[in-house]
């Protein structure tokens, strides 16, 4: 069973059109001009403001600079003249983030003698830039940063008693978090996928399947499929985690439907996954695809009375921080982009209208570039959440490549056709 792009959409939707197509390759070649700015004089990526300028007075993290090498690899993969060098530029500032001492990366730049925590989630997306980089270019730096990575996760993150990642640890490994996290899980699954299609090893994909049926199969879909995103380490559901401090960046209270659709998507590409290396796909992972998208469009779409997606909700699946984020609606497309060419539903097919049409009204900062990260009830920008700033184009950029390629293999190995071209 395969899944190529587009076939299984309906005749008069947008991915049949010459045009839309056009108009994603365009976009996404305004990000990755736009998201070449944040290249930092001291080495990784940095924090670029609402105009598209380096704002050097803030640290660099491993985080933004894991994520837009992954980026740049796909974009030296779309032939790109100016990406290889990006890439590089990304793959020598992991290197200078990387704890010489004891493994592993800091969150980022850091002051002699800093007390830090190593995360499950910033050495997820370090496993995903190197995968994709070590696909790109496939030199001796990629290798090492792909084994290196590979490593880490193995010696310290992986669990296989209980099939999933653990979350954080002190500096040296020796004190392990009780905590545990749906999201640090979820994107270890993207970078799994990566990995197995980099390194050709198929356990990657057994973890990946592993922690889907942990944490989808079994608890979001108990929980009407929304996520529940805390757990301690008996995973039991933390019900009133940071209910005290409900905007928190990366833990915030409740229920993030955004999350829901994110992974509807990855279960898809887990399926596609699975099936294109011989390896047993669960008939569930469709079923509670479809499940997570529903939920998503049908608490988070408009759930105060406002076009866009509420940030969060409470168990009652009641909003608690309205603002509109640029990725929820990011991962929206995609999610009905997965649907639509795995099932061929109209319904699908009209999402992935609307949504798009909600970006490109709103998020696209069609006057000084870049996606606008924030906005309000109303839908207008306002920075109240997060820090002022542009700084992600991960989110944004897979939003416009996705929608052009097919379900498996992840992105870095499908472009070694690059879809642009055609479109040129």
């Amino acid at each position: 069973m395969s899944h190529p792009t587009y076939i299984a959409a309906p005749d008069d939707c947008l991915l049949r059109k010459d045009e839309h197509r056009r108009w994603l390759a365009k976009t996404g070649m305004r990000l990755l001009e736009f998201g070449a700015a944040a290249e930092h004089p001291q080495g990784g990526y940095g924090w670029l403001d609402i105009e598209g300028k380096l704002d050097a007075a803030r640290p660099v993290t491993t985080l933004q600079t894991a994520r837009l090498t992954h980026v740049f690899s796909l974009a030296h993969r779309l032939g790109v003249p100016f990406a290889r060098a990006k890439v590089e530029h990304g793959i020598a500032g992991l290197g200078l983030l990387a704890d010489e001492q004891h493994g592993g990366w800091y969150q980022g730049q850091q002051e002699p003698g800093a007390a830090t925590i190593k995360h499950a989630y910033t050495h997820a997306f370090v496993a995903l830039a190197a995968s994709s980089a070590h696909m790109a270019l496939g030199s001796r730096e990629t290798r090492e940063l792909l084994d290196r990575a590979i490593d880490v996760i193995d010696r310290h993150f992986w669990s296989d008693d209980m099939g999933l990642c653990l979350e954080s640890y002190q500096r040296d490994w020796t004190q392990l978090d009780d905590y545990l996290g749906a999201n640090s899980n979820m994107h270890s699954i993207e970078a799994y996928l990566a990995l197995c299609d980099a390194t050709g090893e198929l356990r990657w994909l057994d973890r990946a399947v592993a922690i889907a049926e942990r944490f989808i199969h079994t608890h979001a879909r108990q929980h009407d499929y929304l996520v529940p995103e805390h757990f301690d380490r008996r995973m039991t559901v933390l019900y009133d985690f940071h209910k005290d401090l409900p905007a928190d960046q990366f833990r915030p209270f409740g229920l993030t439907p955004g999350h829901s659709l994110e992974w509807s998507r990855l279960l898809l590409n887990l399926e596609a996954s699975c099936l294109r290396h011989g390896r047993p796909a669960p008939a569930w992972l469709l079923e509670d695809a479809e499940g997570l998208f529903a939920a998503a469009a049908k608490h988070g779409w408009q759930a105060d009375g406002q076009p866009g997606f509420v940030y969060t909700l409470d168990w009652d699946k009641r909003p608690v921080i309205t603002a509109r984020r640029h990725w929820v609606t990011s991962e929206a497309v995609g999610a009905a982009h997965a649907l639509l060419v795995r099932t061929g539903r109209q319904q699908y097919a009209d999402w992935y209208a609307t949504w798009w049409a909600y970006i490109d009204r709103h998020i696209i900062d069609h006057d000084r570039g870049g996606w606008i990260h924030e906005l309000d009830e109303s839908s207008q920008p306002r920075a109240r959440y997060w820090p002022e700033g542009k700084p992600d184009i991960y989110h944004a950029f897979q939003a416009t490549l996705l929608p052009l390629l097919p379900l498996a293999p992840t992105p870095a190995s499908a472009l070694a056709h690059s879809p642009w071209g055609e479109l040129a």
